[in-house]
C-alpha cells in the first residue's frame, strides 16, 4: 500500500481566473516533481483524467468538495494532506 510519505497534497488554481482551488493528492513515486500545470492546461479535455492519472494524481477535489468534507467531519482542515490520504485509504482508492 502507498504510504502517506509517498504522497503529497498540491493545491492549485486552474482556469481563466484561478478562482477555484483544486486539491490533488499526488503519488510521488509516479511524479516526484508534482503536477505539471502547463502540460495539464494543454491536455485534450477528453483525456484530462488520463493525463492526471499519468501525472500521479490519486484524488482530485474542488475547494467546495473539500469544504463539504470538513463540514461533515470526514477530514480536518488542520491537516488536509493527512485527511485526504486517510479518506483515499477508507474509500479504497489507495489499497
Amino acid at each position: 500500500m502507498l504510504q502517506k510519505d509517498e504522497t503529497k497534497l498540491e493545491i492549485f488554481g486552474f482556469g481563466d481566473n484561478d478562482d477555484d482551488a483544486f486539491y490533488c493528492l499526488l503519488n510521488l513515486n509516479k511524479s516526484p516533481e508534482g503536477i505539471d500545470l502547463k502540460k495539464l492546461s494543454m491536455a485534450d479535455p477528453r483525456k484530462f483524467d488520463e493525463v492526471l492519472n499519468r501525472m500521479g494524481c490519486i484524488l482530485l477535489l474542488k475547494g467546495d468538495e473539500v469544504e463539504e468534507l470538513i463540514k461533515r467531519n470526514e477530514i480536518e482542515d488542520s491537516d488536509l494532506h493527512r485527511g485526504l490520504y486517510d479518506l483515499a485509504v477508507r474509500e479504497e482508492i489507495i489499497k
